[in-house]
């Protein structure tokens, strides 16, 4: 019999607590793999590689590069261009090995060169001794004719090369499961091969983004606001299952749009003339972009803008003839470019592009500046702008596989020098694998109505709820006047009643409140204030519902301050509609989420409601799902936001609860699963303490003996902290409320952000929903395998990548396929398989819907890290990110 737990209501232990942590290793892939389902010819996105000379040995070289004067010189900006002539002029002395070098402080050979150490003098043609060429507050111009033509003198550097250490080649040919257990000098070799092909990329000229490269040609995607989507391909080497292998992949980055500076604000601004741009907003928008000046043909980094329009800035220029010769004068730019190169006239009353530095501005009119090609654009993208993106740049499979190929045959990467060095050489065509196709889990709806999904599908139409939850107490509130919120309101009634809400159970709305129109020019934050404040005067008590209607599809800025006042202050359950066609269809798909929300069930899986899931259904079995929401490109300070959901109502896999905290910008690691002791003055324990007693109450009074976790966001040099940080949290969080052992967990990744693809071999669409690859592609020694769990409608589908790290309970690897398999048909507000389980969609839901309460809070660089509201009482308990 199993002890009664102390888990809803613990008593605070003073004795210090038992170490709780344990050093767990990687799980290794086990012997058997997966059997179940019907078997599928594929070819995937990865490409042979084939090794002539395995004792090759990297030596690797570490390179310091110094002005005449002994200054460090940063590689970033002039790094190959200084290799590129060393090479060339001193091949001789390095015994005309070719060099490998990552473009800062690294360099790397195929055996070693004749010596350990060298000093060698570099002199490189054309480089700017200065880059001035506008109007300077030194107290001379820059720019003039002698100034010009001394910045094209040639300069000498002082580049010094020093031995590091070997890297065998044979570390990254793991040919058999369990040969060689990867370990840190594998991981160098495939970084010399990966930094091999980047090199190939910029002797090309491309844009580099990590392992992606760019060409400036015409597959680009154009999104709006002045900016671009360019197509390009990732590409690196990686030891699998098969052997070593090359995967490529289309990859798209964002890019301005290059041309004059000025058309580029009107079109980020979306606005007609110069006169309407918002400069404060310019400001921000262009610093540390790069331009051409027309005028002299040298480029610059922005850093700001004139405080004053270009006719009105002055500087302080030198005399230089006459009987005032070396005086200053005072002179606007404007009057400089007219004496010096010609008239401003569309700028001459707009800012300068300040492109100097901090203490020394350096000013060019805007008409005489162009954003220089291949630029990227790292700033958030607007809602629009990312569904633009999204549409435009998608491939169908037969369109991307062509792409593919037609890549591997144009850049013949194992013809470089280097490569070809080592004795390798890389199959032109796609690697071939087995794959199984897993049969759909059952789905049972109200009536004790059966349905199976065909190719990751069903319809709700003719369905029911499986457990309805009444909608009584209830209002429309209507922030866009166009919407009918009378008709709405009629059309969600009618849709709930079909589908098995009965007549008694849904009300008519208490009230139906319109915003007030001179609402409308107040911010958001004001906007939801003054709308709750006008509903509470026509409630007696607080709604239990409300359905709210947006004036914007997505990304409206009513929906942060609506949700956070809503779920966080007055405890209400909210849904948010913005219907742009009404449709039973469109009503049912917004039923789903309310019912989910209300607490009630709208399917299950037929093995839950038969108990028959394979080790979770006779032992209480808590499922958790984990990942951090970090803030926009361009916002470092705002704080990142971790949301773990746990299951709840155990024996079942369809229920869960989520609990919030934010944490440190930029930090992956949750650092709130478990708070100390002092913490529980503040009425926080952490995370996992909301959880694990969510789970007790809703779980017949049981506690969880065994624990599976997906993680989400992490990349495979993080696992070690996923196992011995966060799940060692988890454990002190379990004993901390009076727990003596430890439960039996199962730790799996789940990753969306990877490069492979799998195509059918025989046919022209997207693989089948379920299909499952854990053989040949797989990583050569640890635990993972590729799942494709839903139907791939537009575009290509991206398999979900799961890597198991931990495996204390003990599954066979079907059972643990079909779970996660079953785990994507879950999603209460799905029609459709989930690409990813649903605990890990549901984290990131919960996530970002917490993201938006900060969004309009201006949080200083310096601040402490804003806690969010908890939750009220009310709703805490429910899947309000559904």
């Amino acid at each position: 019999m199993e002890k009664s737990s102390s888990l809803p209501l613990p008593p605070i232990s003073k004795e210090p607590e038992q170490s709780s942590h344990r050093d767990y290793a990687i799980k290794t892939r086990p012997h058997a793999v997966g059997s179940t389902g019907n078997r599928i010819e594929l070819c995937t996105n990865h490409f042979n590689v084939s090794v002539r000379q395995p004792d090759v040995v990297f030596y690797q070289y570490t390179v310091t590069i110094t002005t005449e004067n002994g200054d460090d010189v940063d590689g970033k900006g002039i790094g190959r261009k200084l290799m590129d002539q060393l090479f060339k002029t001193y091949s001789s002395d390095l015994d005309s090995k070719r060099l490998a070098y990552d473009g800062e402080k690294t360099l790397y050979t195929v055996g070693p060169l004749p010596q350990n150490d060298f000093d060698f003098q570099v002199i490189l043609e054309g480089s700017f001794s200065k880059r001035d060429c506008g109007v300077s507050d030194d107290g001379s111009p820059s720019g003039t004719c002698k100034r010009s033509k001394r910045s094209f003198l040639p300069r000498s550097y002082k580049v010094q090369i020093h031995f590091s250490a070997k890297i065998p080649l044979k570390t990254v040919l793991v040919t058999q499961r369990g040969a060689i257990t990867p370990d840190k000098s594998a991981q160098d070799a495939l970084r010399v091969l990966d930094i091999v092909l980047r090199q190939q990329a910029a002797e090309r000229g491309c844009l580099l983004v990590r392992q992606a490269f760019f060409h400036n040609d015409r597959t680009y995607v154009d999104v709006g606001g002045g900016v671009r989507g360019i197509r390009g391909f990732h590409s690196s080497f990686r030891p699998t299952h098969g052997g070593l292998s090359l995967n490529i992949d289309v990859s798209t980055t964002m890019i301005l749009e290059p041309g004059p500076v000025i058309k580029f604000l009107l079109a980020n601004q979306s606005v007609e003339s110069p006169r309407q741009i918002d400069w404060i907003k310019a400001a921000k928008m262009l610093k540390h972009m790069r331009v051409k000046a027309s005028h002299c043909n040298m480029e610059f980094k922005i850093i700001g803008l004139s405080p004053k329009p270009c006719n009105q800035q002055l500087f302080s220029m030198k005399i230089k003839d006459g009987e005032h010769e070396g005086q200053t004068r005072e002179i606007t730019v404007y009057e400089y470019f007219k004496q010096t190169y010609t008239e401003p006239t569309i700028s001459a009353y707009l800012p300068c592009l300040d492109v100097g530095k901090p203490n020394r501005p350096n000013y060019l009119p805007l008409e005489f500046c162009n954003l220089v090609t291949l630029q990227r654009y790292t700033k958030a993208l607007s809602g629009r702008q990312r569904a633009s993106l999204a549409e435009k740049s998608r491939q169908k499979p037969l369109e991307k596989m062509k792409s593919l190929n037609d890549a591997m045959r144009t850049y013949c990467y194992d013809e470089d020098p280097f490569l070809a060095g080592c004795g390798i050489s890389i199959e032109k065509q796609m690697t071939r694998v087995e794959g199984r196709v897993l049969k759909p889990p059952t789905l049972k709806f109200g009536k004790d109505e059966d349905c199976k999904p065909c190719n990751g599908r069903w319809n709700f139409n003719s369905k029911l709820l499986l457990e309805p939850r009444a909608i009584k107490n209830w209002a429309v509130v209507n922030f866009s006047f166009p919407c009918d919120s009378s008709q709405i309101s009629r059309e969600l009634i009618s849709c709930g009643r079909k589908k098995g809400i009965v007549r008694s159970e849904i009300d008519r709305p208490f009230a139906l409140v319109e915003e007030d129109p001179q609402s409308k020019k107040a911010g958001p934050v004001e906007r939801v204030e003054r709308m709750i404040a006008k509903m509470m005067k026509k409630f007696p008590d607080p709604p239990h519902f409300i359905l709210c209607i947006l004036p914007e599809r997505k990304n409206s800025d009513i929906y942060g301050p609506w949700k956070k006042i809503c779920l966080t202050r007055e405890g209400i359950n909210t849904q948010c509609i913005c219907p742009t066609k009404i449709s039973e269809q469109y009503f049912t798909n917004v039923l789903l989420k309310i019912n989910s929300k209300l607490g009630g069930i709208n399917s299950l899986l037929e093995i839950e409601i038969s108990c028959s899931i394979p080790l979770i259904n006779k032992i209480p079995t808590l499922i958790l799902g984990m990942d951090v929401s970090h803030g926009p490109p361009g916002r470092a300070n705002v704080p990142s936001v971790a949301a773990v959901v746990g299951s709840t109502c155990w024996p079942l896999i369809s229920r869960y609860r989520a609990a919030v905290r934010t944490q440190s910008p930029k930090v992956e690691m949750i650092d709130s699963l478990f708070q100390p002791i002092e913490n529980v003055e503040k009425g926080d324990n952490g995370i996992m303490n909301e959880l694990f007693v969510e789970f007790y109450k809703t779980s017949r009074s049981r506690k969880p003996k065994q624990i599976i976790i997906f993680r989400d966001g992490v990349s495979e040099s993080q696992f070690n902290q996923v196992l011995n940080i966060e799940v060692d949290q988890i454990i002190k969080a379990y004993q901390h409320l009076g727990e003596s052992d430890v439960p039996k967990f199962t730790v799996i990744v789940a990753q969306k952000n990877h490069h492979t693809k799998l195509f059918q071999a025989k046919g022209h669409e997207n693989v089948p929903a379920g299909t499952v690859v854990d053989t040949k592609i797989v990583h050569p020694t640890n635990y993972d395998f590729y799942m494709c769990a839903h139907a791939g409608i537009i575009g290509t589908s991206r398999p979900a990548h799961y890597h198991v790290l931990l495996d204390e309970i003990g599954f066979e690897p079907d059972d643990l396929q079909n779970l996660i398999h079953s785990l994507c048909y879950v999603n209460q507000r799905s029609t459709t398989a989930t690409s990813i389980v649903a605990p890990v969609r549901y984290a990131h839901l919960a996530a970002a819907q917490f993201a938006q309460f900060t969004k309009f809070e201006d949080i200083g660089e310096n601040e402490n890290i804003p806690e969010l509201p908890r939750l009220h009482e009310r709703v805490e308990s429910n899947m309000f990110f559904c």
